[in-house]
């Protein structure tokens, strides 16, 4: 089977006062979004599971459409800094957040993440996906930069959990062989929205 891994597109910028910061799309991020269908014309999707959070079911909403079908939300999927009362996208976080993008171009995750918990709750995810699924299935995830990230470390053995710059609408690919073995096939590949990403 193949896993397709997909980054979220461009989510506004929010803070909230009390609760968690959930942003939704910006109408460029849409855009972004709009392309994901035509870039998946080369596989049948079987399902689509994508994190609670808005900006990866808004990302997911296209495709979905495409496909006339409903994504699977999972929790499990959801970004490191689900719980934070904000958030800024990375490429504004350089100059709003200086310290925190150092550390995430580092490829370590922020200080306020427990990523042994983090870790254990994306790859649990991704199991019960493999675990649901025929070896003929190809499933899209739509996720977040950090998850995908996990997944890559752990399918890597590498020693940092952030190793890869995960573009918006990025494409990654897993394959699954019958006895369960999993190898990379691809890391964000971004031909179909080059021309839309934000650097």
């Amino acid at each position: 089977m193949q896993l397709v891994l997909v980054r979220h597109a461009l989510p506004e910028r929010v803070a909230v006062a009390e609760g968690r910061a959930d942003p939704g799309l910006t109408e460029l991020g849409h855009r972004q979004a709009r392309r994901l269908p035509s870039a998946l014309t080369d596989v049948t999707v079987a399902r689509v599971v994508a994190s609670s959070q808005r900006r990866a079911i808004e990302t997911a909403g296209p495709l979905v459409e495409s496909l006339g079908a409903r994504p699977v939300i999972d929790e499990r999927l959801a970004e490191y800094d689900a719980d934070q009362g904000y958030y800024i996208p990375i490429h504004e976080a350089r100059e709003r957040m200086p310290e925190a993008f150092e550390r995430i171009r580092a490829g370590l995750l922020p200080d306020f993440v427990d990523e042994g918990a983090f870790r254990r709750r994306v790859l649990e995810a991704i199991d019960a996906v493999v675990g649901q699924s025929s070896h003929a299935d190809t499933v899209v995830i739509v996720a977040h930069g950090g998850v995908i990230n996990v997944v890559l470390q752990d399918l890597l053995e590498l020693p940092r959990p952030l190793t890869f710059p995960i573009d918006y609408v990025s494409i990654s690919r897993v394959l699954v062989s019958r006895n369960g073995t999993r190898r990379v096939a691809s890391v964000n590949e971004t031909a179909h929205v080059r021309d839309l990403l934000v650097r």
